[in-house]
């Protein structure tokens, strides 16, 4: 997935303080302790509802996750696992796991996932590519595995008695409490894999897992990839001691992709049962999921033109299914994970057919009993079920699309959302069947704080309160700290933009300013929340008002809104970014001659986009790791909002950067790439070089060696990316 810049987070906090404050530099954002404060990440309520546990990152060394806990009837935090007691963490990981930790994004090290047994027990720890146990009762910990190869995808199954595992392409289960493993398949090698999410699942449709566990522990359903017809592109890995070629399967737009197909096995008796799926192979495998009973397999399938999502149901023992529910539509039908099915038989399910996405109720055969949530908002997604109650959690923007709250409400009986938490800011839950729920909360004033609460919402104790205070990271910063200022314009078919604006340190109304403008326009993302960040405030710092607009296309709207694109990626997202380039001309204190553009990934898409159009407003712009050619990028993607390169010719051309190269002005572009970029291939960034050089335009670049499409794995590479940012807008914008 084409996802923004690690680096251009939103901003900031305000806060009065009698002292003088100090400025937030570059260098204080990227050094330790986080600036940001004890943050809890990954939180998780036990299944005996005794302890809640989290991650969080080491005082002294903000990229290292230990794991800790907090028992819900009081006391102190206690740290359940020592990342660095288990690891020096200098072991060298497998490329699939590497793979792995960059499909989800996972920049840190030491403990980065966990999980519960069923009663509440036991931790299930992976820990650089080896797993871990944690009885709780007396804090000893156990290694479970210890082989060559990286154990990943680690599950504790549902009664809690087994563990399981993916390891070089073959699935494994062994005992929890100890005892020998048992491999659930055998054939994995080459191009063949067994239990795993494949590239695109992984990348594009937030399926990380390639296996499921029947309730009973009787079956596991797991996934046959087949990834031979898939094309190889070779990779140069260049990195600091020299180059490496991967043979990468990597499915572009238009090219084949994996065959996936379903298994199912009974554990006790070895029998597999094959799922039918079709007939036709060029599908994608979209969701997988258990009956509570165990005696059905529910599978989405999704076409490959993604316009049809199917939700069939399966006999685990025959592998026949009957499809029970389709939506279609003529632009795309988004995934999700809303589909819960209940003990009697019905399912809750989302869709967007009435113009954003909603909640339904079905009966067990698909037939609709009920519009749960209606409205002139989006459901963003279901958080929990209490079938006791016959209620469903969600979060969602009801009042404003830069606010999110947690609501409950009713399936059995629909009526209006209650609210379960504040408006103001930003809030993330992991809730419970009951309804008590750990609640995250942050707004441009107030760093990440967690806390439990209970079913009506009152705060039971701090998990993480994150004060600031005077011994918060933060708080030598804090008495000029800048507050971001929030508004909306209107697209070119009236569609209302929302937008921050970040003015900078000392603002002085009788003067002019440069801007920077933070872009990331495409889909799957939304940049302009009430949320808190700092990032932006060393930008600030240096003189530049910082402004974010969320354009057609993003997320979190109607579907009017996201589909204003479709086929057509690179235009109407230019031109709303146009429209709050036009919005800062009116500005007093902007200096219209000196607008600078930033982007990472589809920012960097569409910074070259904004660069080269006729008449930019735009005098400098650093395009970070850009796809450049949308059919050197992947098929679900690139498919969903372009459909086939021969099936729109005119749509790739527009969008290609090599069209319009003409028409960059000579020094305008500084172009950043990892050299070991996965997802964007490197090759986007240098058939640019190539292109610019024979042509004799002038530009700039930045590449880092080793770096995947996350560029900021470390704390000094987080620096020198801003500080190159810095540099060069210094000298383009400023004139230094």
């Amino acid at each position: 997935m084409i996802r923004p810049s690690l680096m251009a987070l939103s901003a900031c906090l305000a806060l009065a303080s009698p002292v003088m404050a100090e400025k937030l530099t570059p260098e204080r954002l990227f050094s330790d302790p986080d600036i940001n404060g004890p943050t809890a990440k990954g939180v998780a309520l036990s299944p005996d509802g005794k302890r809640v546990t989290y991650l969080k990152a080491k005082p002294e060394a903000a990229n290292v996750q230990d794991l800790w806990a907090v028992d819900v009837k009081g006391g102190e935090p206690y740290r359940l696992i020592d990342a660095n007691a288990l690891s020096s963490g200098d072991k060298a990981l497998s490329e699939a796991e590497l793979a792995r930790r960059e499909r989800a994004r996972v920049l840190a090290r030491g403990v980065v996932e966990y999980s519960w047994d069923s009663e509440g027990r036991f931790v299930l720890v992976p820990l650089d590519g080896d797993l871990y146990v944690d009885s709780v009762a007396d804090g000893k910990v156990t290694r479970l595995t210890q082989t060559p190869g990286d154990e990943v995808d680690a599950k504790v199954s549902p009664k809690g008695r087994f563990v399981s595992y993916v390891r070089d392409q073959n699935l494994y289960v062994r005992p929890l409490t100890g005892g020998e493993e048992t491999a659930v398949t055998a054939e994995g090698k080459g191009a063949l894999s067994f239990g795993v999410a494949e590239f695109i699942a992984q990348e594009e449709m937030d399926r990380d897992t390639g296996y499921w566990w029947s309730p009973d522990e009787r079956l596991i359903a797991y996934t046959r990839v087949d990834e031979s017809g898939v094309d190889i592109v070779p990779r140069a890995d260049i990195g600091p001691a020299g180059a490496t070629v991967i043979d990468q399967r990597y499915p572009r737009a238009g090219r084949p992709n994996a065959i996936v197909d379903l298994f199912v096995k009974d554990l006790a008796s070895g029998k597999v049962v094959q799922i039918d799926l079709g007939a036709d192979k060029d599908i994608y495998l979209a969701r997988v999921a258990w009956a509570k009973d165990g005696k059905t397999l529910y599978v989405q399938r999704q076409s490959r033109d993604q316009k049809t999502l199917d939700l069939i149901a399966f006999s685990p023992a025959s592998g026949q299914g009957k499809t029970i529910l389709t939506e279609t539509d003529p632009h795309w039908v988004e995934l999700h994970d809303d589909f819960r099915p209940l003990a009697d038989g019905s399912f809750l399910w989302s869709s967007e057919k009435s113009g954003n996405k909603h909640l339904y109720h079905y009966a067990a055969d698909g037939k609709l009993l009920a519009q749960v949530t209606k409205g002139d908002w989006p459901v963003d997604k279901v958080e929990a079920v209490d079938e006791k109650r016959g209620l469903v959690f969600f979060g969602a923007s009801i009042d404003t699309p830069i606010e999110r709250r947690l609501y409950s409400v009713s399936y059995a009986k629909p009526a209006a959302p209650k609210a379960m938490t504040p408006a103001g800011g930003w809030w993330t839950a992991k809730v419970a069947a009951t309804g008590a729920f750990v609640g995250s909360y942050s707004d441009p004033k107030t760093p990440p704080q967690t806390a439990l609460y209970d079913t009506a919402g009152k705060r039971v104790r701090w998990i993480e309160e994150n004060k600031l205070d005077a011994a918060h990271p933060y708080a030598p910063y804090a008495a000029d700290h800048l507050v971001p200022e929030f508004g909306t314009l209107k697209a070119a078919d009236g569609q209302v933009l929302h937008y921050s604006l970040l003015k900078p340190a000392n603002f002085d109304a009788a003067k002019k300013y440069p801007v920077i403008v933070s872009v990331y326009g495409g889909p799957h993302a939304q940049r302009v929340t009430k949320s808190w960040g700092v990032n932006d405030e060393a930008f600030a710092n240096a003189g530049y008002v910082v402004f974010k607009l969320d354009n057609r296309g993003s997320s979190n709207r109607s579907t009017a809104f996201k589909t204003a694109l479709d086929r057509r990626m690179g235009t109407v997202e230019v031109e709303d970014q146009f429209a709050g380039a036009a919005f800062l001309k009116t500005l007093p204190y902007v200096d219209a001659e000196r607008l600078g553009v930033m982007g990472w990934s589809y920012g960097g898409f569409m910074t070259l986009m904004m660069l080269s159009a006729e008449g930019t407003p735009f005098k400098a712009g650093v395009s970070g790791a850009p796809p450049t050619e949308w059919g050197l990028y992947d098929t679900h993607y690139t498919e969903q909002f372009m459909g086939k390169p021969d099936e729109n010719k005119a749509g790739y051309a527009a969008s290609d950067f090599l069209g319009r190269i003409d028409k960059l002005k000579p020094g305008s572009l500084m172009l950043i790439h990892g050299m070991a970029d996965d997802n964007v291939i490197f090759e986007n960034s240098t058939r640019v070089l190539a292109a610019l050089q024979k042509k004799g335009i002038a530009f700039e670049t930045m590449l880092y060696p080793g770096e995947r499409h996350s560029v900021i794995r470390s704390r000094s590479k987080g620096l020198h990316v801003m500080k190159t940012h810095l540099d060069f807008f210094d000298r383009k914008l400023k004139g230094e």
